[in-house]
């Protein structure tokens, strides 16, 4: 583990996206909410803000950080059967958050699969990818990449 001992506590923000592409069942029972296991999008918004709360628990290395938001949305493309997903975490720290808003995107994205996988098993996730990150020495990045 680093040392950020040294470093000044900044404010801190990350936003990582992803998303599952699924079958057209699949997708529209989501959006109905009828999926058997029950409002697969508000378990995956609370499993992806917990999963941000606990990234050092899973990540080697991580620090522990006291999160100030997390928060997770979800959007719906009809045209290719797949559901976005972006998190938004900040924090006023010593280091940066974008393990966090990665790692809320990743298991929301498992969740959903997880719920749905009784209705289709070839869900797809992909195109994790962070999009914004503030604060700190390296100051503010955002993606160009798609």
């Amino acid at each position: 583990m680093v040392s950020v001992s040294s470093k000044p506590e900044t404010a801190r923000e990350a936003v990582a996206a992803g998303s599952i592409r699924m079958t057209p069942t699949a997708y529209e029972l989501v959006k109905a909410g009828d999926i058997s296991k029950g409002d697969v999008l508000s378990v995956a918004r609370i499993a992806g803000i917990m999963a941000a709360k606990r990234v050092d628990e899973l990540i080697p290395l991580t620090h522990p950080l006291l999160l100030n938001e997390v928060a997770v949305f979800f959007s719906f493309d009809d045209l290719h059967w797949t559901i976005g997903i972006e998190a938004k975490v900040c924090s006023f720290g010593k280091t940066g958050v974008e393990m966090e808003a990665l790692t809320a995107v990743s298991v929301a994205a498992l969740t959903i699969y997880d719920m749905c996988k009784s209705v289709d098993k070839g869900m797809v996730i992909g195109n994790i990818r962070l999009l914004l990150k503030t604060g700190g020495k390296s100051g503010r990045y955002t993606s160009t990449a798609g």
